[in-house]
């Protein structure tokens, strides 16, 4: 009697719960689908690093030399980005804040092989889905199993060791590091992609739906997630973003369609001013990058709430705060010199330009017209070509 309960529940559990073939929701499944139609530079793009995939063995949780404080491998671990140790300190502790100033210790722990493996995925499914060859489904089911199925080397479903500071919080995470799962959004496209392959078992599928409804209700519940829920910058943004994902990838639409309704305002109208300015964003050392990096988020929320046919790309609240009005703001700037820019921008004017090219570039696409696509072409800003002309 036991086992013939378990099979209905994994049956029901399967094919009630996430049933319903998912789609990708941050990507242009019509512009990709066109691309499968015809060789272009772009798609070459594609299968080229693809190709450049297939050889390389990416690392897991369990191949980081240290243990987080937890004793336990598989609990992601990673180091906050701009701290550093404090040089009035014999041991440097607690480290210090540098905004803006990359310490180089984070290569260390697991953001970077996090990074690896959501690049792998997402080249890896988009080459499947332009050429069905089978060698790039299994390479990519091969990673995710990596990092979500197999027992000996998945990570655990939580970010308690998230962007940790040396001498802080005696080694716990704080809320920004979820934010380093925001990789994990367009890896979700890549999966959805790839459950049209043989080689993608069912019971590999359950599992990392599994594993990301585990994270979803981590999400929810623990000390650590409420600190980024509580976040009134781009942190509040991209958690928000995660959990909507997450919930619609899981089936839980209950849960993503209150965090798609609650987003104009929690986010976009008590971020943006009536004027388009981001303050919080703006009082960063980098204003420009982390204002796109903001709006980026807030873009990705726009796309997948589309797919569950709610607009909020033209909400604009009763004193004027828009994402457009964001927008606006900043498309002021493009192909202007960094002494234009009346903020701080300590580095890389260059990939803030880059950026807000393709902000404007997506405004485009949600829009319906060429406004901002004629603005680039005036302006002789350049963007290196890459997966933003088919994804987005």
């Amino acid at each position: 009697m036991k086992k013939v309960t378990l099979i209905i529940f994994t049956y029901f559990f399967l094919n009630s719960t996430f049933s319903i073939l998912s789609q990708p929701r941050i990507w242009n499944i019509d512009k990709l689908n066109k691309e499968k139609a015809i060789a272009t530079d772009a798609s070459r793009l594609i299968i080229k690093e693809a190709n450049k995939q297939l050889p390389i063995t990416i690392p897991s949780v369990m191949d980081k030399n240290m243990a987080p404080p937890s004793g336990d491998k598989h609990d992601y671990w990673s180091m906050g980005r701009y701290w550093w140790p404090d040089p009035n300190k014999k041991d440097g502790l607690p480290y210090i804040r540098k905004d803006g100033l990359v310490n180089k210790e984070i290569d260390k722990l697991d953001r970077i092989p996090l990074s690896n493996l959501a690049k792998s995925v997402i080249a890896l499914s988009l080459a499947y889905h332009l050429t069905s060859e089978e060698k790039y489904a299994s390479k990519a089911i091969s990673n995710l199993k990596l990092w979500f199925v197999n027992k000996e080397t998945k990570m655990n479903p939580n970010m308690n060791y998230g962007q940790t500071i040396p001498g802080r919080k005696e080694g716990q995470g704080r809320g920004e590091g979820i934010i380093d799962t925001y990789s994990f959004i367009e890896m979700l496209d890549g999966i959805e992609l790839l459950e049209a392959s043989p080689r993608f078992k069912e019971n590999d599928k359950l599992a990392i739906k599994k594993w990301f409804s585990d994270y979803l209700d981590w999400l929810l519940t623990s000390s650590v997630a409420k600190e980024e829920f509580d976040s009134k910058n781009n942190h509040g943004t991209a958690y928000d973003v995660q959990v909507t994902r997450y919930a619609l990838f899981v089936g839980k639409t209950d849960i993503a369609k209150r965090f798609i309704n609650e987003f104009p305002n929690r986010r976009i109208f008590t971020q943006i001013e009536p004027d388009g300015t981001q303050p919080l964003e703006l009082a960063r050392t980098t204003a420009m990058g982390y204002s796109l990096f903001n709006l980026t988020h807030i873009l990705d929320m726009c796309k997948i709430a589309k797919t569950e046919n709610i607009d909020l790309f033209h909400l604009k609240s009763a004193d004027g705060r828009s994402i457009l009005k964001a927008i606006e703001y900043l498309a002021q700037f493009l192909g202007k010199p960094k002494s234009a820019f009346p903020y701080k921008q300590i580095k890389e004017w260059d990939k803030a330009q880059e950026n807000l090219y393709w902000v404007l570039y997506r405004a485009d696409s949600f829009s319906g017209n060429n406004y901002y696509t004629t603005l680039i072409n005036k302006s002789q800003v350049t963007a290196e070509k890459d997966l933003h002309l088919i994804l987005y």
